[in-house]
């Protein structure tokens, strides 16, 4: 069924469990999330794509493109994808492969990971937040120049936006970009039973390619080797190997000084004893020939954006340190092609805003977790005040929205002064207060947005956001989600803040709004 001219036999082998989350990246220590060697993307209506770079087109040729590659899925959220995704990159890195990764829906953490042991920014492939066209364009373009493309899945390999079709789930991704699928299964205190699930796996959606296997949390070499028999007997794919159980195995929490760890190595063993963990038990070779079966991708051309040399390139001051994190590249990349140039600075470190900028950016993160450091550099806290009073396009998502708030109390109930523009108080809770996909409209006109236009994201925080009874809310966006309809965020002014992580690559032309407004905005200044 799912055999797909791969070959059935497999050697006794092994591997590993995982946790799971939501992307980041800093820009002190781990790779930064820059454009791929300077390639940035953008499209128009989800359709086409525009590279640039150093403000001169590319073109991509007619003609397919050769990518070895996998997904890694799991069969639910905790199967061990994480582990297995990153002991593999470990792996294939050692071998002396270059390993472009990728993560599958909106998620910041796991994408960090992945950068920290590749050595190059991970990307996030969603096409319901984009589309499937530029899904398609983003894989290609920074898997080009690598030996092999690692994909992480998200939840389970079905699970997505809709209980009732693939929409936002790592088979919507796999089938777009044609890529074998490795399935993890944990089958603790199970045998032939394993062979029921991934058979039924493979019978959901007959059009998947689900290579091979890996099973998760083995009680020992014989139980691995009962699973392994029913496994390949009913389902005719590998079993590629297998993980022990080992409770000393296991994923960080998704904050607390995650991205600190990370740009000091400290996850550097973590990281090795997933790939030995891996070795121990997994034909590596079998991964290797799975992933080069994976047929070639037809490439599409691409329409050019010029950028005319005299125009002026207005700058963006991006706050990103362990505090302002949570960043696509992709939106980093449609500024930038869009003409902007981008200054990244660091509050944490006591800086202010660029002089010279002409916008700023703040990203999600964990400010809570830096409230004292960010309410002792007045310098950052007066800069964000001066932007509102003068104007200055400022945009803020999650983390950098909080920091705009009069205050913000963290989990101890310690109460910090933060930036004081937004009339409201940020309170830290212990329950998460919202996560999914959202469809913000834009309630009124700016410098992101005209009214009743849409950018796609998503939401995922712990903090409320409590404004002054006797003050009306601008509101930035009614959100669409699971649960229904609401207003969000804070419009005043050239002020556009939410709790909503937007993907400009839904909408590209918001990139081109704001960039121009910035070039607006130094015109008016001179």
């Amino acid at each position: 069924m799912n055999s797909k001219n791969v070959k059935t036999t497999v050697s006794n082998n092994e591997t590993l469990p995982t946790n799971e989350v939501l992307p980041t990246e800093s820009n002190n220590g781990v790779a930064p999330m820059t454009s791929n060697n300077g390639v940035a993307t953008t499209t128009s209506n989800n359709d086409v794509a525009t590279l640039i770079s150093n403000n001169e087109p590319i073109t991509a040729t007619p003609g397919n493109q050769t990518v070895p590659r996998l997904i890694i899925a799991g069969t639910g959220s905790g199967a061990g994808k994480t582990t297995v995704t990153l002991g593999l990159m470990k792996a294939l890195a050692q071998r002396g492969l270059s390993v472009q990764g990728f993560k599958c829906g909106p998620d910041y953490i796991d994408p960090t990971y992945h950068t920290a042991v590749t050595g190059r920014a991970s990307r996030n492939l969603d096409a319901w937040m984009t589309s499937p066209a530029y899904v398609k364009q983003t894989f290609q373009r920074a898997s080009a120049g690598h030996d092999i493309s690692i994909i992480e899945g998200v939840m389970g390999l079905y699970d997505g936006k809709d209980p009732l079709n693939n929409t936002g789930s790592t088979a919507e991704i796999a089938m777009i970009t044609q890529t074998p699928v490795i399935l993890v299964v944990d089958v603790r205190s199970m045998a032939r039973s394993a062979a029921a699930i991934v058979l039924g796996f493979q019978q959901l959606e007959p059009e998947l390619n689900i290579a091979g296997v890996i099973v998760n949390r083995c009680g020992s070499a014989g139980h691995y080797t009962i699973v392994k028999k029913a496994i390949e007997q009913m389902c005719n794919i590998p079993v590629v190997g297998w993980l022990k159980r080992d409770e000393d195995m296991s994923i960080p929490e998704r904050h607390l000084g995650l991205v600190p760890a990370i740009e000091r190595g400290e996850l550097e063993p973590l990281f090795q004893r997933a790939a030995d963990v891996l070795l121990e038990g997994t034909d590596l070779d079998l991964l290797l020939e799975l992933a080069g079966s994976a047929p070639p991708l037809p490439l599409q051309s691409a329409t050019h954006i010029h950028i005319t040399p005299d125009t002026y390139q207005p700058v963006i001051a991006v706050a990103r340190d362990a505090a302002f994190n949570f960043y696509y590249p992709d939106n980093l990349e449609l500024l930038e092609a869009a003409g902007a140039r981008l200054q990244y600075f660091s509050p944490l470190a006591g800086e202010g805003i660029p002089a010279e900028a002409d916008s700023i950016y703040l990203g999600g993160g964990f400010p809570e977790e830096f409230a004292a450091v960010i309410a002792g550099n007045e310098r950052f806290l007066e800069g964000l005040r001066e932007a509102a009073r003068s104007r200055m396009p400022l945009f803020a998502e999650c983390g950098g929205y909080m920091v705009l708030a009069e205050t913000l109390t963290d989990r101890e109930g310690q109460t910090y002064t933060m930036a004081g523009i937004i009339p409201a108080q940020v309170q830290m809770q212990k329950k998460r207060a919202a996560l999914g996909y959202r469809e913000a409209s834009a309630v009124q006109d700016s410098f992101l947005l005209k009214q009743g236009e849409v950018l796609r994201g998503h939401e995922f925080h712990y903090s409320t956001m409590t404004y002054r009874e006797e003050v009306p809310i601008p509101y930035a966006y009614e959100t669409k989600g699971l649960r229904g309809v609401k207003q969000e965020g804070y419009a005043l002014g050239s002020i556009v803040a939410g709790y909503t992580h937007v993907h400009l690559g839904s909408d590209p032309q918001a990139a081109q709004r704001w960039v121009e407004h910035c070039r607006l905005y130094r015109e008016h200044q001179a």
